[in-house]
């Protein structure tokens, strides 16, 4: 504690008053104090100092949660065990599909199908059977207004009331994990009623169930039946249809593949033939060329060359051709004999005539075959080519038709096909339809429970204590927060910044007088609160132990902090060191030295001031050894502009001759600018604050005006502290402990001195 007074001493009073609002600042933060465990152990002491809050706000709401929850009707539960199976037991042979469908085997769908069913128990439409089954729109006591004495209220009331939304709002499902049991829990005012419902929303479960899944299939038949006619008359449109393209395509006693076949070999074989007929034309064409060729090769009149056709060489052309020759042989040896106009010559060139020309016309017939053979050919060929351009128009005709009877065969094909299906489905369904079973079975009827679920009493005190603990807690937290005073050392130190010179407890001690109590250092010289204040007056000297201090200015930032008390308690602390210590009242608008003392306060400082009187005369001893006072003296008009005059330099030059330590006891700061004045004429100034009391920021403005004229700041004392609350006990103790040892060893060296 000393090396931090003689730390903050060694600052300018600005640094000083810049240190304190910056730990002022940081200390008001809740986020930053909550992370230091002198703060966690700040609220800790909180707590326990304030624990009858916290108690009382617990009782309170301990208290008002059991006043509420006795007052509470009873609510009983009662609860029906179903099986639950995904589909139900199947009768029918496994062709026959129903139509809720059996592939809820995938995990996923079975959590879903779960779900939905629990859904399907608290229902709106369960809860309606269940009502209109047991008449719970007319059950008063059901719908809670059986207390309504009069009737026409009452019904006027049923009839606004709604049961079943009542009904499910008071079911819940509980599944078992794991399995496939679900519990229907039913909460009621009367246990019978409760498990009456219980069994009757199974039951209504199960009917609605069973109604859906019938309901489900009507309307699948119904749709199934419209669809059925539908898609009969397009069946039977469609193979009209398709018969009607049969006739008129020629198609009903061939059937389209043969035809095509047949179509397919005809052009086959005219391309054949044409093939053919084309390689016989090339052939006879070459034929006729060369015959041609031949024949514009010879000479007029020769028609020898007609020797050279193929196919003159047949065995009628070569015998006119030897009787030809023969001929001519008789006609050349009768030329030898006869002269051309003998008889002989001409019946001779007469025969050779004829048997030339039949020989001409058989070589002509021979060319002249040639080429009938060559134009039979190219009519053959022009034939085969109109015959197979017809079989191909046939075969792109039948082609299209082809296309066409496909779509329409297809067509017939579906419908049938859809007719079919829907027809057995439809088949499937009106005989699923009659069966009435189902997947949900019964495990366990609800049975009346005597013993009320709600309200749950212990419960909810214990809940309730726990609560209100927190809310008490809560509530110190808040106060503690919204505290805006010092109340501790830690607040002088990190919240002001300044040195904590020590504490001053509570003076107790009823009927005392006020003079009394000023004195009660003196008077009670081996009491905590003198050992206290020996402990301020050694801090104070070891503030500056190669300086020591003349004159001390004892201030506070407001009235009633007890600062005249402080300073009487710290002169008489010094004068028993064995000092010589006057105390100065310069608070010339409150005097109360001279009243603490009993002494006059007709001559004081504001005489001497003013040249009225002297020193010595003014000065006023006490009680006290080495304690001396010296009033304020009559109240000035000015006291600031009185106090800050060269005579008043003077006065306490003149006093720190005659005296060791001087102890001016200075008007409130925030209050007046006289201790602000005072602060530049002293060595020191220490400010008291009150315990619990002393507003932080009023502190704060203080420290702030005593920067501003550069004076020098000592520490702070902290006043009237309750030594029995629990934020000062162990800290108290300790000081006790460590004060009284200090002040024995104290009283040896100044009686030594002295």
């Amino acid at each position: 504690m000393e090396v931090g007074a003689r730390c903050w001493a060694g600052l300018t009073p600005r640094e000083k008053v810049s240190r304190s609002a910056m730990l002022e600042g940081s200390v008001n933060d809740p986020a930053n104090a909550a992370l230091t465990p002198l703060n966690v152990m700040r609220y800790v002491r909180a707590f326990w100092r304030r624990k009858w809050i916290v108690l009382g706000v617990a009782v309170l709401i301990t208290g008002l949660t059991a006043l509420h929850t006795t007052r509470k009707p009873k609510v009983y539960a009662a609860s029906t065990s179903l099986i639950i199976d995904v589909t139900a037991p199947r009768v029918l042979d496994t062709d026959v599909k129903e139509l809720m469908g059996d592939e809820r085997s995938n995990y996923w769908f079975n959590k879903e199908y779960y779900a939905t069913q629990n859904q399907v128990i608290t229902s709106r439409a369960v809860a309606t059977r269940v009502a209109e089954k047991l008449g719970l729109q007319h059950d008063a006591a059901f719908l809670g207004l059986a207390h309504l004495q009069d009737e026409k209220a009452r019904l006027q009331a049923m009839q606004l009331a709604d049961a079943a939304g009542m009904l499910q709002a008071r079911i819940s499902v509980i599944p078992v994990k794991d399995s496939r049991v679900v519990n229907i829990a039913v909460e009621d005012l009367d246990p019978q009623r409760a498990a009456l419902l219980a069994n009757e929303v199974a039951q209504a479960y199960m009917a609605e169930n069973l109604a859906l899944r019938l309901r489900t299939t009507e309307t699948a038949t119904q749709w199934l039946e419209e669809r059925k006619v539908e898609l009969e008359r397009a069946s039977q449109a469609s193979e009209l249809a398709l018969y009607d393209f049969k006739k008129d395509a020629d198609m009903l006693s061939v059937s389209p593949e043969n035809k095509k076949s047949s179509v397919t070999e005809r052009i086959n074989s005219y391309e054949a033939t044409l093939t053919q007929v084309r390689t016989k034309i090339a052939a006879l064409q070459g034929r006729v060329e060369a015959i041609r060729q031949l024949q514009k090769s010879s000479q007029p009149g020769d028609e020898t060359w007609a020797e050279a056709v193929p196919g003159a060489s047949d065995s009628a052309i070569q015998e006119l051709k030897r009787r030809y020759v023969e001929q001519r042989a008789v006609c050349v040896e009768l030329s030898e004999r006869y002269l051309a106009e003998h008889p002989k010559m001409l019946e001779c060139n007469t025969k050779l005539a004829v048997v030339r020309e039949d020989f001409v016309r058989s070589l002509a017939n021979v060319v002249r075959k040639a080429e009938t053979e060559l134009a039979q050919a190219v009519a053959e060929e022009k034939n085969l080519m109109r015959l197979l351009a017809a079989a191909q128009d046939e075969s792109f005709q039948f082609g299209k038709r082809q296309i066409e009877f496909d779509r329409m065969n297809r067509e017939a094909e579906n419908n049938r096909r859809l007719y079919e299906s829907v027809l057995r489905r439809l088949k499937d369904i009106e005989l699923s339809g009659l069966l009435r079973t189902t997947n949900v079975r019964v495990l366990d009827a609800a049975r009346p429970s005597y013993g009320p679920i709600k309200p749950d009493v212990q419960r909810s005190v214990m809940l309730a204590m726990l609560v209100g603990l927190l809310a008490g807690c809560a509530v110190v937290v808040l106060l503690e927060i919204l505290e805006n005073t010092v109340a501790t050392q830690a607040d002088v130190e990190e919240r002001l910044g300044l040195a904590f010179l020590g504490f001053v407890p509570r003076v107790e001690g009823k009927g005392e007088s006020p003079k009394d109590r000023d004195l009660f250092v003196h008077r009670q010289p081996k009491s905590s609160v003198a050992e206290c204040c020996r402990a301020i007056r050694t801090n104070l000297l070891f503030m500056s132990p190669d300086k020591p201090f003349k004159t001390l200015v004892v201030t506070s930032s407001g009235p009633q902090e007890g600062k005249s008390t402080s300073c009487i308690f710290l002169g008489v602390a010094m004068a028993q060191s064995g000092n010589r210590v006057l105390l100065l009242d310069t608070d010339m608008r409150r005097p109360r030295l001279h009243k603490a003392f009993g002494v006059p306060n007709d001559v004081g400082i504001s005489s001497l001031v003013v040249g009225e009187g002297s020193l010595d005369k003014a000065v006023k001893s006490t009680e006290v050894p080495n304690l001396f006072v010296l009033p304020c003296g009559p109240i000035p008009p000015n006291p600031a502009e009185l106090l800050h005059t060269q005579a008043f330099a003077d006065l306490l030059k003149a006093a720190g001759e005659k005296f060791d330590r001087i102890i001016l006891d200075s008007p409130p700061l925030n209050a007046v600018s006289d201790s602000a004045v005072l602060a530049t004429q002293a060595d020191g100034v220490v400010l008291v604050l009150r315990a619990g009391k002393t507003n932080r920021d009023a502190a704060a403005r203080a420290l702030r005006s005593l920067a501003d004229v550069q004076a020098q700041m000592y520490g702070a004392v902290l006043n009237d502290l309750d030594v029995t609350d629990s934020r000062y006990r162990d800290t108290y103790m300790s000081y006790r402990g460590y004060y009284g040892h200090y002040a024995a060893e104290e009283s040896k060296d100044g009686a030594a001195s002295s």
